[in-house]
């Protein structure tokens, strides 16, 4: 019976270890709701930053577009003698991405001398909507000019 009981008492040594593993294995309730609060913090500190980075790519490609409408005003203006009227007539169309957030304008003045601007107004209602109009015209003049 002595043997016996020598290995019933490391049986029962063994359970208890690891039992006491088990217990310290896991993370407490206060543990993670430290980490959820971590999370939510580094969230709320990011995500205007994230936004505000989108806003800035957007109104980029707006700018890039209006840019690339005015170059082909100018090769307009040396084969027809005139500025074009609308985005077709440059036989261009807008990105998606522009469209989606900007509706684009076209204003000819005959002259003389022909000028023209070309504009980006924000769609309201876009997250684009509190942006302001930018605008190009025949001389490359952009405005606003803290915008470009």
């Amino acid at each position: 019976m002595h043997g016996f009981q020598a290995v019933m008492g490391k049986r029962e040594q063994g359970s208890r270890s690891q039992v006491r593993t088990c217990a310290t294995g896991g993370f407490t309730l206060i543990e993670l709701m430290i980490v959820v609060a971590v999370v939510a913090i580094l969230a709320a500190v990011a995500y205007p930053s994230y936004t505000s980075h989108l806003a800035k790519g957007r109104r980029a490609a707006a700018q890039s577009h209006l840019m690339d409408l005015a170059q082909k005003q100018a090769q307009y203006l040396l084969d027809k003698r005139a500025y074009a009227p609308t985005v077709a007539a440059l036989g261009a169309t807008t990105p998606t991405d522009v469209n989606t957030y900007y509706t684009i304008a076209v204003s000819v003045d005959a002259g003389p001398p022909p000028t023209f601007q070309l504009s980006a107004t924000p769609k309201a209602g876009t997250a684009q909507a509190n942006d302001g109009v930018l605008a190009i015209d025949q001389a490359g003049q952009k405005t606003p000019s803290d915008k470009w």
